[in-house]
């Protein structure tokens, strides 16, 4: 039975009334990408609101808007970590817009809130993300961004999605392995 945006446990694990926290997608990417990441980046939104994920991003333009537009379209709750201190700059898709004030230090609070994150192409911030994301532990799926293995990094935590569907099925295993 679903209730304010939880899932009800058999037995609660031994707590009363306990609940199932949803999985936290973060999704990760640039403010100015290429036309062709926009509507992976809506379709990845859409399909993480649909397996029953939560949406965080960075709550500005880009793939962050059409992630977020893209979970809106069917219902999902989106929550949007804005580097400023307003409101005002999210995007219109974000449903929980968290000011911080603290700009490009934004980046960790995304990754730190997220089980999993997706990274939809991306300049040094998604860049940044994914550094932190690995230093951290946490799986980072690639649609189209940053390719480490180049450079040397060791990338067992990152895996490559060949298509939107593809990166929600991994974000969202991903997301369920018990955190460290």
């Amino acid at each position: 039975m679903r209730t304010a945006g939880a899932i009800r446990l058999k037995g609660g694990g031994g707590v009363p009334g306990a609940m199932a926290r949803r999985p936290v997608i973060g999704v990760i990417g640039g403010q100015r990408p290429p036309a062709e990441s926009l509507p992976m980046a809506e379709a990845v939104g859409r399909l993480v609101s649909e397996a029953g994920g939560l949406l965080v991003c960075f709550a500005l333009v880009g793939v962050m808007e059409a992630a977020c537009r893209g979970a809106k379209s069917v219902g999902g709750l989106t929550i949007g970590i804005l580097p400023g201190g307003s409101k005002a700059e999210a995007n219109p898709y974000v449903d929980v817009p968290i000011v911080t004030g603290i700009g490009a230090a934004r980046n960790v609070i995304v990754v730190r809130t997220a089980d999993a994150l997706i990274a939809i192409d991306g300049a040094y911030g998604t860049l940044s993300e994914i550094a932190h994301a690995l230093d951290l532990g946490k799986g980072v799926v690639s649609l189209g961004s940053w390719d480490l293995a180049k450079a040397g990094v060791d990338t067992s935590r990152i895996v490559a999605a060949k298509s939107p569907e593809d990166a929600v099925r991994l974000a969202m295993v991903e997301a369920r392995r018990p955190q460290s």
